[in-house]
């Protein structure tokens, strides 16, 4: 099951849209550089924030909302999310600003690269919400929801710690049971068709999720757990 690293890189777009506002691009410059994750070297608690907190992974968070809330329910855990889109990150910049968090750290770029350099069985959850679907099939390697990534998910994941995922694409929604049912190591922890439908009570909205609802597409709400 475990896939050659080098088949799993290459899973986003481009990174960069318009040009930053002077404003956004002086948040970049200014306050990124204090947050952000360190370049090289191992990764944990102590190094990021100078204990031994827990510690919760978001890949790709969009502009932030989700992370944000999460950090702001539970200043006591640490928060390490990626994301590649400089418009996303400096909307996050501007949630750490607005509500004074200081228990979120930033990885600009791919997830993986960070992810990897964390201990394995260092983290309570993984959230990788709305990802890219890349719903050509000659691009279904680049998913997230794959083998080689979901082999290094569930090596950082503690015994019981807990994977979601979340998305609106019908494609990828049958892609990620399919990939998901083929995997010893995570348990779903969906009882009834209401577990994946509904939004569970501490999982907040994105501005993804409330845009995908306008437009009247369902969203699934995908929670494992990592067996012992």
């Amino acid at each position: 099951m475990t896939e050659d690293p080098a088949t799993i890189r290459r899973l986003y777009g481009r990174s960069k849209g318009h040009k930053l506002r002077a404003g956004q691009q002086a948040m970049l410059d200014t306050m990124l550089p204090d947050v952000s994750v360190p370049e090289k070297g191992s990764l944990d608690a102590q190094r990021l924030f100078g204990d031994d907190r827990p510690l919760e992974f978001e890949i790709g968070f969009g502009s932030g909302e989700h992370l944000a809330a999460q950090a702001e329910a539970r200043p006591d855990t640490g928060f390490i999310g990626c994301e590649h889109y400089e418009t996303g990150v400096v909307g996050m910049l501007g949630h750490i600003r607005d509500r004074d968090l200081t228990n979120i750290r930033i990885h600009m770029g791919d997830a993986l690269d960070a992810l990897e350099r964390l201990p394995d069985g260092s983290l309570g959850r993984l959230y990788l919400l709305h990802p890219d679907p890349w719903p050509k099939a000659r691009h279904a390697k680049r998913r997230m929801v794959n083998h080689g990534p979901l082999d290094m998910i569930a090596a950082k994941l503690k015994p019981g710690g807990e994977f979601r995922l979340g998305t609106d694409d019908p494609t990828y929604c049958r892609w990620s049971m399919m990939i998901m049912g083929q995997r010893e190591d995570f348990g779903w922890q969906a009882h009834t068709p209401n577990d994946f439908l509904n939004r569970p009570a501490d999982w907040p909205e994105t501005r993804y999720e409330a845009k995908a609802r306008r437009k009247g597409h369902e969203v699934w709400y995908f929670r494992y757990r990592k067996r012992p």
